[in-house]
């Protein structure tokens, strides 16, 4: 099983540590533009169509604020601009790494 051993804050990088030895790098725009929430990602309607809405960026958006571990399998960032709903599986973020 995947596990993220440490996690660091390099300048606009993220730096992720993995079980299995492999550092990987995911720049912090992109990490936040990649968010998996409900409000960046869209959700499904009740017909199953997913719904996108418009999502706004400004200054702040990309400023990583911290982190916080969910459970053992994910993370959740928090923005300056106060956004933080999004939950990163470790699966999610190893690909966004790659």
């Amino acid at each position: 099983m995947l596990k993220l051993e440490n996690i660091a804050s390099i300048g606009a990088e993220l730096a992720l540590a993995w079980s299995d030895g492999l550092e990987t790098y995911i720049q912090h725009e992109e990490l936040r533009r990649s968010c998996p929430c409900a409000n960046c990602q869209g959700e499904p309607d009740a017909l199953g169509r997913v719904v996108k809405p418009p999502v706004h960026y400004n200054e702040k958006s990309f400023t990583l604020v911290r982190w916080e571990n969910v459970g053992g399998y994910a993370v959740a960032f928090h923005w300056a601009d106060g956004h933080s709903t999004g939950i990163f599986s470790y699966e999610y973020l190893r690909k966004l790494g790659e």
